[in-house]
Protein backbone atom coordinates (compact mmCIF):
# COMPACT_ATOMS: atom_id res chain seq x y z
CA UNK A 1 0.00 0.00 0.00
CA UNK A 2 2.62 2.58 0.78
CA UNK A 3 4.14 1.68 -2.31
CA UNK A 4 0.94 3.49 -3.79
CA UNK A 5 1.47 6.54 -2.69
CA UNK A 6 4.69 7.00 -3.43
CA UNK A 7 5.11 10.51 -5.55
CA UNK A 8 7.19 8.55 -8.80
CA UNK A 9 3.92 6.65 -9.19
CA UNK A 10 1.42 9.27 -9.33
CA UNK A 11 0.13 9.78 -12.40
CA UNK A 12 -0.73 13.52 -11.42
CA UNK A 13 2.59 13.91 -10.80
CA UNK A 14 4.11 13.02 -13.81
CA UNK A 15 1.51 15.05 -15.85
CA UNK A 16 2.59 18.01 -13.71
CA UNK A 17 6.05 17.50 -14.57
CA UNK A 18 5.82 17.15 -17.77
CA UNK A 19 3.71 20.12 -18.47
CA UNK A 20 6.41 22.40 -16.01
CA UNK A 21 9.15 20.79 -18.65
CA UNK A 22 7.64 21.54 -21.82
CA UNK A 23 6.60 24.91 -20.37
CA UNK A 24 9.94 26.09 -19.68
CA UNK A 25 11.35 24.30 -23.02
CA UNK A 26 8.96 26.88 -24.77
CA UNK A 27 10.29 29.57 -22.63
CA UNK A 28 13.73 30.63 -24.58
CA UNK A 29 11.98 29.71 -27.76
CA UNK A 30 8.76 32.26 -27.47
CA UNK A 31 11.27 34.75 -25.50
CA UNK A 32 12.56 35.53 -28.93
CA UNK A 33 9.08 36.18 -30.22
CA UNK A 34 8.57 38.60 -27.42
CA UNK A 35 5.75 36.36 -25.73
CA UNK A 36 5.03 34.09 -22.83
CA UNK A 37 3.17 30.55 -23.07
CA UNK A 38 -0.15 31.56 -22.44
CA UNK A 39 -0.14 34.47 -25.08
CA UNK A 40 1.39 32.19 -27.37
CA UNK A 41 -1.84 29.92 -26.87
CA UNK A 42 -4.19 32.99 -27.45
CA UNK A 43 -2.37 33.38 -30.38
CA UNK A 44 -2.23 29.75 -31.65
CA UNK A 45 -5.96 30.32 -31.33
CA UNK A 46 -6.25 33.25 -33.37
CA UNK A 47 -4.13 31.89 -35.91
CA UNK A 48 -6.17 29.72 -36.18
CA UNK A 49 -9.53 31.60 -36.71
CA UNK A 50 -8.90 35.05 -36.50
CA UNK A 51 -12.13 37.04 -34.83
CA UNK A 52 -12.64 35.38 -32.05
CA UNK A 53 -15.21 36.28 -28.91
CA UNK A 54 -13.67 36.42 -25.76
CA UNK A 55 -16.50 33.95 -24.30
CA UNK A 56 -15.48 31.61 -27.47
CA UNK A 57 -11.62 32.29 -26.92
CA UNK A 58 -12.57 31.25 -22.64
CA UNK A 59 -13.71 27.90 -23.87
CA UNK A 60 -11.12 26.78 -26.44
CA UNK A 61 -8.60 28.07 -24.42
CA UNK A 62 -10.31 26.25 -21.18
CA UNK A 63 -9.73 29.51 -19.16
CA UNK A 64 -11.57 31.59 -17.43
CA UNK A 65 -12.10 35.53 -18.05
CA UNK A 66 -10.55 36.90 -15.04
CA UNK A 67 -7.62 34.59 -16.30
CA UNK A 68 -7.71 35.54 -19.92
CA UNK A 69 -8.84 39.29 -19.83
CA UNK A 70 -5.43 40.02 -18.59
CA UNK A 71 -3.09 38.08 -21.56
CA UNK A 72 -5.50 39.80 -23.87
CA UNK A 73 -4.88 42.91 -22.38
CA UNK A 74 -0.68 42.24 -22.67
CA UNK A 75 -1.21 41.28 -26.26
CA UNK A 76 -2.59 44.47 -27.76
CA UNK A 77 -0.45 46.55 -25.24
CA UNK A 78 2.08 44.76 -27.60
CA UNK A 79 0.38 45.92 -30.76
CA UNK A 80 -0.32 42.26 -31.82
CA UNK A 81 -3.94 41.76 -31.09
CA UNK A 82 -6.97 44.58 -30.99
CA UNK A 83 -10.00 44.19 -28.67
CA UNK A 84 -13.39 45.78 -30.23
CA UNK A 85 -16.37 46.23 -27.86
CA UNK A 86 -19.53 45.01 -30.74
CA UNK A 87 -21.68 47.57 -32.19
CA UNK A 88 -24.48 44.98 -31.72
CA UNK A 89 -23.90 44.04 -28.23
CA UNK A 90 -21.75 46.46 -25.48
CA UNK A 91 -21.05 43.18 -23.87
CA UNK A 92 -19.26 40.79 -26.29
CA UNK A 93 -15.80 41.94 -26.78
CA UNK A 94 -13.78 40.51 -30.12
CA UNK A 95 -10.46 40.02 -30.54
CA UNK A 96 -8.52 40.29 -34.02
CA UNK A 97 -5.14 39.94 -34.44
CA UNK A 98 -3.09 43.39 -36.02
CA UNK A 99 -1.05 42.92 -38.91
CA UNK A 100 2.02 42.94 -36.43
CA UNK A 101 0.33 40.25 -34.76
CA UNK A 102 -0.59 37.81 -38.26
CA UNK A 103 3.47 38.63 -39.37
CA UNK A 104 4.51 36.92 -35.83
CA UNK A 105 2.57 33.89 -37.03
CA UNK A 106 5.81 33.38 -40.08
CA UNK A 107 8.41 33.39 -37.02
CA UNK A 108 6.38 30.75 -35.24
CA UNK A 109 5.91 28.05 -37.43
CA UNK A 110 9.38 26.37 -36.79
CA UNK A 111 8.24 26.23 -32.88
CA UNK A 112 6.25 22.79 -32.88
CA UNK A 113 9.38 21.08 -34.95
CA UNK A 114 11.81 22.92 -32.34
CA UNK A 115 9.75 21.50 -29.27
CA UNK A 116 9.32 17.84 -30.90
CA UNK A 117 13.29 17.97 -31.09
CA UNK A 118 13.53 18.60 -27.70
CA UNK A 119 11.03 16.25 -26.41
CA UNK A 120 13.07 13.73 -28.49
CA UNK A 121 9.89 12.32 -29.84
CA UNK A 122 8.44 10.75 -33.40
CA UNK A 123 5.95 13.19 -34.76
CA UNK A 124 3.90 9.66 -34.90
CA UNK A 125 4.83 9.44 -30.77
CA UNK A 126 4.11 13.21 -29.90
CA UNK A 127 0.75 12.53 -32.29
CA UNK A 128 -0.03 9.37 -29.87
CA UNK A 129 0.65 11.26 -26.56
CA UNK A 130 -1.40 13.88 -27.88
CA UNK A 131 -4.41 12.21 -28.46
CA UNK A 132 -3.86 9.83 -25.43
CA UNK A 133 -4.10 13.25 -23.06
CA UNK A 134 -7.07 14.57 -25.39
CA UNK A 135 -8.85 11.39 -24.25
CA UNK A 136 -7.77 11.82 -20.69
CA UNK A 137 -9.06 15.51 -20.73
CA UNK A 138 -12.10 14.49 -22.43
CA UNK A 139 -12.74 11.84 -20.04
CA UNK A 140 -12.32 13.74 -16.65
CA UNK A 141 -14.48 16.53 -17.95
CA UNK A 142 -16.69 14.23 -18.64
CA UNK A 143 -16.56 12.57 -15.22
CA UNK A 144 -16.43 16.12 -13.43
CA UNK A 145 -20.01 16.79 -15.12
Amino acid sequence: MANDLALDRQLCFALYSASRAVTATYRPILESLGVTYPQYLVLLALWERDGRGVSELCDDLKLDTGTLSPLLKRLDMLGLVERQRLSTDERRVQITLTAKGRALEARACDIPKRLGESMGMTARDADELRETLVRLTNSLTTAAT
